[in-house]
């Protein structure tokens, strides 16, 4: 049994993104998944993250896109009129982010994510934010089929208890490991927080 993973498998070895060179994306940190009907058990420790890497970024005047999930007119979940649409305060988008308004998983899928960073000429990009295992998933999968190299800051992500077909609850902590896990084997470079990235 080999411990590597199917990145290295295949003869590439990358290294994290440095800061001074990507884009960082935060994905769907919205009220929804604070006070509203999906509140996250580990929410407050990765917005800490999220935010950390938001002043790095800053400071490193690097490009931050904030993507935010607008559920269909009247659906309960990320109701644009109601108010657990709105971005949490602390990581909410300031003067000179932009905000990409999103209705699917993947980041990219209907939106102009991909013509916004393509302004950028950066091809790394940084992804934090909820959840682990569905949007930052399906976001940095789909940014390796649009020739990005991602990098997943792990502290910034959360995820929430599952249940299995036969109704075992899996804890959120372990769903959001293994979903790192399968990004690393084949998707994303996966660091632990900001300080762990390249300047």
């Amino acid at each position: 049994m080999s411990d590597k993973t199917f990145i290295e498998l295949f003869g590439f070895n990358y290294a994290a993104a440095r800061l001074s060179e990507a884009v960082v994306i935060i994905i769907d940190m919205q009220r929804e998944y604070l006070d509203g009907s999906v509140p996250l058990p580990h929410l407050q420790a990765a917005v800490t993250g999220a935010a950390q890497l938001i002043a790095s970024a800053h400071a490193q005047k690097t490009p931050v896109i904030h993507v935010v999930n607008k559920g269909p007119d009247g659906n309960l979940l990320f109701n644009g009129e109601g108010p657990f649409y709105a971005e949490l305060s602390d990581i909410a988008a300031r003067d000179g982010e932009t905000v990409v308004i999103k209705h699917l998983p993947n980041s990219f899928a209907g939106t102009n994510l991909q013509e916004i960073i393509a302004r950028t000429g950066r091809k790394q990009l940084i992804i934090a934010g909820c959840t682990t295992h569905v949007c930052v998933s399906a976001t940095a999968r789909a940014a390796l089929d649009l020739g990005y190299q991602s990098t997943v800051v792990a502290n910034a992500t959360t995820s929430r208890d599952l249940f299995d077909h036969v109704g075992n609850r899996i804890d959120a902590e372990i769903v959001k490991q293994v979903a790192l896990a399968e990004l690393r084997d084949a998707f994303a470079v996966i660091v632990e927080s900001v300080d762990d990235l390249l300047v």
